[in-house]
């Protein structure tokens, strides 16, 4: 897991067999299996090395505690303690951090199970999905300040299904979040911002600013929308608009990013979604941040869609 805490994929093995857990004098009932009666929670167990891990993980904390909202993952309690490393050694730290657990697991793993059945979500539940996840970036986009996520990606997106609606979206992992607007003035700000963005954002859905920072720049939120339309075209096809290029000889997935060269299908479900999401996604990829709608643009645009799509 390292120091980037991401993801809850690999999180729910925290607790063996299910069990009480006890958090800052709260019981909590974990069963990783199946949803009881009280709720199932997730525990996410960070083990932390080193004074920079452990200021990551307060600030993680710190900046989950600040959204309130139901397409955002709440962190429901957490606890830091000290452990000693063997019999003489150092004092160490552990991190428990507890969630909401959602068994239908991540959009990332419902593209590896829908692509062996052949099958790709309807444009109904594509919009709506997309939907929820705009959802939750407006309320982080409004806070004062706004904050941006910054790894927003189908590994970051847990579903629930249900029954005769459209899947219950949540975006989750909150470490890379930080304020979303920065003033970059010089060369050493702008190396320092990349290389912050190469630790922190997923290539494949990282914003062209990102990967190569003019000296003189005005960052904002709009980098989450870069991500955000990379993710639509992922709900839709299961990988990024640019994945493409790491396949190719002499590819480079920066070059297709940065001069947002989408690559669109050529056979399987690309007929069945209108041209009307391929216009949505390429209006969201726009290499220059400065004509990038903003997310009240695309929840504007989106209800549009939804409207016209599922009469």
């Amino acid at each position: 897991m390292g120091c980037s805490f991401s993801g809850l994929n690999a999180l729910y093995d925290a607790v063996n067999g299910g069990g009480d857990v006890w958090i800052n004098e709260n019981r909590f009932r974990i069963d990783p299996a199946h949803l009881s009666a009280d709720g199932t929670y997730a525990m996410k167990k960070v083990l932390i090395q080193n004074k920079e891990q452990l200021e990551l993980v307060r600030e993680e904390i710190r900046v989950s505690s600040l959204f309130n909202h139901p397409n955002l993952l709440p962190l429901l309690d957490h606890a830091i303690i000290s452990v000693k490393d063997g019999q003489e050694g150092a004092w160490k730290h552990e991190a428990f951090l507890l969630f909401p657990v959602h068994l239908d697991g991540t959009l990332l793993d419902n593209f590896t199970l829908m692509k062996a059945k052949k099958e790709t979500f309807s444009t109904t539940d594509v919009l709506h999905i997309f939907r929820q996840l705009c959802d939750g970036l407006k309320h982080m986009h409004s806070l004062e300040p706004p904050y941006a996520h910054n790894d927003v990606k189908p590994g970051n997106v847990l579903l629930t299904r249900r029954k005769g609606q459209p899947p219950l979206a949540i975006l989750m992992d909150f470490g890379s979040a930080r304020p979303s607007r920065k003033q970059i003035r010089s060369r050493q700000e702008a190396l320092q911002l990349q290389e912050w963005t190469s630790e922190h954002c997923s290539a494949p859905f990282r914003a062209p600013e990102l990967w190569d920072c003019p000296s003189h720049a005005d960052i904002d939120e709009r980098t989450d929308i870069w991500s955000l339309g990379c993710t639509l075209y992922a709900i839709m096809y299961g990988v990024s608009p640019f994945e493409y290029a790491l396949g190719e000889s002499g590819g480079s997935l920066q070059l297709a990013i940065v001069n947002a060269q989408i690559k669109w299908p050529n056979t399987g479900p690309k007929a069945s979604y209108p041209e009307a999401l391929h216009q949505f996604v390429t209006w969201m990829l726009q290499p220059q941040a400065a004509v990038r709608p903003r997310i009240d643009d695309i929840i504007i645009h989106v209800d549009k869609l939804i409207a016209k799509f599922t009469k």
